[in-house]
């Protein structure tokens, strides 16, 4: 009898085959999942890592730093951790840099301009009276620079000097880290000074500044500012007193002619500084006395008003209405410097193009003038073991 008739014949390939098969299905999946991985970067990561980069370029007598996120696009350099260029787009999409400066920055570093053109300045922003302060029962003499006051720091201040420079990873947005060993002594303040200023573009186009100051073994006055000069048109084209702008502040420091607050602390209502509604720079710019040229540059004593998160409160918004473009300040200070380009005249700015009177505006938070001489202004000394801080949010927008 044949045997191999009563045989059942076995289902489907034989072991080995059933094998190669799911071998065959597995490599499959794998191929699958990494093609699906390679669309997934292709289409998300890559296009993030572009949007949010920092170039670094070295030009020997200084670096600059280029931070993009986005359509904004922020450019430093490690002299006078100074922003040189800041792009955002207006209501058309349209990008333009709203900061004025120069083109090289070898400009920067011969200082043949006394403007401080988006610069740090310090050990103390703004101006000393008579370049003279006691402390500790000590009397310390600065430079003149500013007839006879002291301004931002003296004739080498922060703005002036090379600040080592690092990129930072803080998952907050592309970062640059400048620091500065300020000794005793220089510029005639007393004590070292350690300084960090960091720079971030940080969600919902945000420009944030991180300010900090640690004292050595001597008690010192700190009031560090950052002076850009902003014009939302695009910087070099025309004046800006046709921005509006709200100062969140319901008083202000009156000032002598050489422009020393006198120590009152006024009301701005129903004079030329109130901003408390949105209104022109331009609109009552002429009813401001002093000597010429004509101009804010006056400290407002900020509300505190609409505080935000980190201690920050809203210091200003400005509106430029042909562009649509909208700038919001929030600080962490107690007041502001409003200043309106008054010295602008005859400067060589980018491109050639020559600035002229009222072409930039300044908000510069920071402590109030004069402050290490006016007992009843905040105080600007920071003692050993203490860290003096100091934050600037701007927020762009367009109508």
């Amino acid at each position: 009898m044949d045997e191999s008739k009563f045989l059942i014949p076995p289902r489907g390939p034989a072991p080995s085959k059933r094998r190669d098969s799911r071998l065959k299905l597995s490599v499959y999946v794998f191929l699958g999942l990494v093609a699906a991985t390679a669309i997934v970067l292709i289409c998300i990561v890559l296009p993030r890592m572009w949007e949010n980069s920092i170039e670094v370029e070295d030009f020997g007598v200084a670096k600059v730093y280029t931070l993009k996120r986005g359509k904004i696009e922020a450019k430093i350099t490690d002299w006078g951790a100074t922003v040189i260029s800041l792009k955002v787009p207006d209501s058309k999409d349209q990008v333009k840099d709203i900061v004025l400066g120069f083109d090289s920055v070898k400009t920067y570093v011969e200082g043949h301009y006394d403007t401080y053109f988006g610069a740090i300045v310090g050990r103390v922003a703004n101006r000393i009276a008579n370049a003279s302060f006691q402390l500790d029962g000590k009397v310390y003499h600065v430079p003149a620079n500013n007839g006879p006051n002291c301004l931002h720091g003296g004739l080498v201040g922060f703005d002036k000097v090379h600040w080592q420079s690092r990129i930072v990873d803080h998952g907050q947005g592309p970062s640059v880290q400048f620091t500065y060993q300020s000794l005793d002594g220089e510029q005639g303040f007393p004590g070292d000074l350690e300084v960090s200023v960091t720079y971030t573009l940080g969600e919902k186009a945000e420009f944030r500044i991180d300010m900090s100051a640690k004292p050595g073994k001597k008690a010192t006055p700190v009031n560090l500012a950052s002076h850009s000069y902003f014009n939302l048109k695009g910087e070099g084209n025309g004046d800006v007193l046709d921005h509006k702008i709200r100062i969140f502040a319901g008083s202000y420091t009156p000032v002598s002619d050489t422009l020393i607050p006198t120590g009152e602390i006024l009301s701005v209502q129903g004079t030329a500084f109130d901003f408390l509604q949105e209104r022109p720079i331009g609109s009552r710019i002429n009813d401001i006395s002093g000597p010429p040229p004509v101009g804010y540059d006056h400290n407002y004593v900020l509300s505190g008003e609409d505080e935000g998160s980190d201690g920050l409160k809203k210091a200003a918004r400005v509106v430029e209405p042909a562009s649509g473009r909208v700038m919001e300040l929030w600080t962490t200070a107690p007041g502001m410097q409003f200043y309106t380009g008054n010295f602008l005249e005859g400067v060589v700015g980018k491109a050639g193009v020559v600035y002229h009177i009222h072409g930039a505006l300044c908000l510069e938070t920071q402590g109030f003038p004069n402050a290490i001489n006016e007992p009843k202004f905040p105080s600007v000394v920071v003692q050993p073991g203490q860290t003096y801080r100091h934050v600037m949010l701007y927020r762009f927008s367009t109508l």
